[in-house]
């Protein structure tokens, strides 16, 4: 399998602009590349996005193949599958790796079909074996009670999709020199089954918790939906957004888009403060990426004890106002 070579990665952009998704791909595919000594290469479809393209090289790409063509401004199944299996067919890229987004999740395994490869899902970290040079693809498996990695020895190429927010993006430099590969393909592979009649946006900016900075955290220790109203009021103060166990939503106390966890989203905000959340190995794998954890449960014993930076042992409902009331006056106090 020597001619399949190099690692790429899906990036994905929204109305022309890169989303952040791509960034956390290159950071954590870049180390890949290194590791085997092979290119990094990214591929981004869209419409009118020459200047992404030279972003997507200061931020760690080696190699950009750009189509540019407007069915492609948003994403469209039929368009993108095609155009991808095209160039992975010509260039033949030993690893590719997309994120596990809406786009990532129809996408690959669209690719896995027609190319008789496999596909790992929801990776949580990716590796290189030494020996092998085999991609190693670790996931939750068995309900996320444990943590299976897998390889995919005799098929190329190696396809993975990672969660968003589950590695840092990579950083910036300006001075970074890259090819970016403008790739005309035949006008047939544009033709789709699919017609955009609009967008409908999904939930409202409360529950955006992906993208905040602070998350406060419901879980089933509240013991009841109108504590909800102090953690609402702890994330207003913060000026954080808040999130749920999956027990919380279940219960219908949060809308499924705040839920963190396996079956939810992947959050990594600079703070997290978990209010009587037990820590199950299922909610962990959403938050680990958490810079600072505070985590409340009159549990002692609690399992999300063992990844918080702050542990306070009480009631919620009891340690809550008064955690309140102390950041009014401060706020009041300047």
């Amino acid at each position: 399998m020597a001619e399949w070579h190099g690692v790429w990665i899906v990036a994905e952009q929204w109305q022309g602009e890169l989303k952040r998704v791509s960034f956390e791909l290159l950071g954590r595919a870049r180390v890949l590349a290194e590791k085997l000594k092979a290119p990094l290469g990214a591929v981004l479809l869209g419409h009118k996005m020459k200047e992404a393209a030279q972003e997507l090289i200061y931020h760690g790409a080696d190699q950009v193949y750009l189509v540019d063509h407007p069915i492609l401004f948003h994403f469209d199944p039929d368009a993108y599958a095609n155009c991808l299996e095209f160039l992975i067919r010509e260039e033949r890229p030993a690893i590719v790796v997309a994120a596990a987004t809406t786009t990532g999740r129809t996408l690959m395994p669209m690719m896995a079909a027609r190319l008789g490869t496999g596909l790992t899902a929801d990776c949580t970290e990716l590796d290189i074996e030494e020996e092998t040079g085999l991609l190693l693809q670790t996931r939750p498996a068995i309900g996320g009670n444990v943590m299976a990695t897998i390889k995919t020895p005799k098929h190329r190429p190696q396809l993975a999709t990672v969660r968003p927010r589950s590695h840092p993006p990579s950083e910036r430099d300006s001075s970074r020199n890259g090819e970016i590969i403008e790739v005309s393909l035949p006008e047939e592979l544009f033709k789709t089954r699919f017609k955009v009649l609009g967008f409908e946006k999904l939930g409202t900016e409360e529950t955006r918790i992906e993208d905040a900075d602070v998350v406060v955290c419901a879980g089933r220790g509240l013991g009841r939906p109108d504590s909800l109203n102090l953690v609402r009021e702890l994330a207003k103060l913060l000026g954080g957004a808040i999130g749920g166990t999956r027990a919380v939503v279940d219960q219908g106390w949060l809308p499924y888009p705040c839920q963190v966890g396996l079956s939810g989203k992947t959050v990594s905000p600079k703070l997290y403060i978990a209010c009587g959340v037990s820590g199950a190995i299922q909610h962990l794998a959403g938050m680990r990426g958490s810079r600072f954890v505070i985590a409340i449960n009159k549990d002692p014993h609690a399992q999300i004890f063992r990844v918080a930076d702050l542990a306070i042992v009480g009631d919620v409902n009891e340690i809550l106002p008064r955690l309140i009331k102390r950041l009014r006056e401060l706020k009041e106090h300047g």
